[in-house]
């Protein structure tokens, strides 16, 4: 079975496949976009989800699946890629990885692009049972429930952590996406680790958020962390992007990561912590909580940050030390699963 997976090379989708290729489900290789140097993995933006593409390509698959890059294609864009899968009979499957879009501070884009592709999906497919009661609830859909394969490769999840003293949290803001209350979120922990003997308060951002070519400056931001890590109360590092291996490294060297969104739906940071044993502080906005073991607190667009609840959180990992972790026996036999699933998906649809 010959799948337009779309992205192919997203870990997400890469883990979904059968470990050993074996399963006779071939997904297609992303399309280079334009511009993109022959050597690029980039898959942005798809390619694959031109009608133009799917005209010239149709008798290369047998069903298309969508996962994400669909964030610039409207309404009417992904109802033409709707029309002419249907146009040469191919079945559409939908994972819906993101019933709120983090990169989109208007929720109505993604919600008018979800109006198209829900309805219109021989298949769906989401990662929580909350989600799937939400889909159910706004479009009167069933979704299978799969959980979220594992981020880090097989042979990482057995390493062990380092031994260390200190009580480690962190924030990576990344480059401040939009759905992240970053500040608000850092003072309170700052207040809560104060009170925590050996407990560090580490705050990563990407260089690009203090560059003033860059979509993601934020000179503000950058100096309210400045002025922070001045007063002793955080440790400031500002860096490139990291690779897969930097990630790691820097995750396992936290013993609670604080995901300081206050909109989303699933985390792959989460499911990364969870293969390396890093505990996470989710907020409650989404569906973060069910996705694994994980602490929470109260944070969401409507609401705002509740500190008491943060601090709590912190408390407890710092009390607990807790260690949800993933084994690689586990995650292999999980991903066995879910790339069954999806090949007996496949097949149905083709019957």
């Amino acid at each position: 079975m010959r799948i337009a997976s779309v992205p192919a090379g997203h870990v997400y989708v890469r883990h979904c496949a059968d470990e050993r290729n074996a399963d006779g489900v071939v997904r297609l290789r992303d399309p280079r976009p334009n511009g993109a140097p022959s050597t690029s993995q980039r898959w942005w933006p798809p390619v694959m989800l031109d009608p133009d593409w799917v005209h010239a390509h149709h008798t290369d698959f047998d069903v298309f699946h969508l996962h994400f890059g669909f964030d610039a294609q409207t309404p009417a864009e992904l109802s033409s890629l709707v029309a002419a899968l249907r146009r040469h009979g191919k079945p559409l499957v939908y994972t819906v990885h993101d019933l709120r879009n983090p990169h989109q501070p208007d929720a109505r884009l993604h919600d008018a692009a979800l109006d198209v592709l829900i309805p219109a999906a021989d298949h769906l497919i989401t990662l929580t049972p909350g989600a799937a009661r939400e889909i159910r609830r706004r479009w009167d859909r069933g979704a299978r429930v799969l959980p979220h394969p594992h981020v880090v490769g097989l042979s990482r999840l057995a390493r062990p952590r380092p031994e260390r003293a200190a009580f480690r949290i962190g924030v990576h803001a990344k480059s401040l996406r939009p759905n992240m209350s970053l500040l608000p979120v850092v003072r309170a922990l700052a207040g809560a680790v104060a009170d925590l003997p050996d407990a560090e308060l580490h705050v990563n951002i990407h260089r690009e958020v203090g560059d003033p070519g860059a979509p993601a400056h934020a000179p503000d931001v950058l100096a309210g962390l400045r002025a922070l890590a001045g007063s002793g109360v955080l440790r400031l590092h500002v860096h490139d992007y990291f690779d897969d291996d930097q990630l790691w490294d820097y995750l396992t060297g936290l013993d609670l990561s604080v995901l300081p969104y206050t909109f989303g739906t699933h985390s792959g940071w989460l499911e990364a912590c969870h293969d390396l044993g890093t505990a996470v502080a989710a907020p409650s906005c989404g569906y973060y909580a069910e996705q694994r073991p994980c602490l929470t607190y109260g944070h969401t667009e409507e609401d705002g940050l509740d500190e008491v609840s943060l601090s709590a959180a912190v408390r407890e990992a710092y009390r607990t030390r807790p260690r949800w972790r993933a084994s690689a026996a586990v995650r292999t036999a999980e991903r066995a699963r879910v790339a069954a699933a999806h090949r007996a998906a496949y097949r149905e649809l083709l019957a």
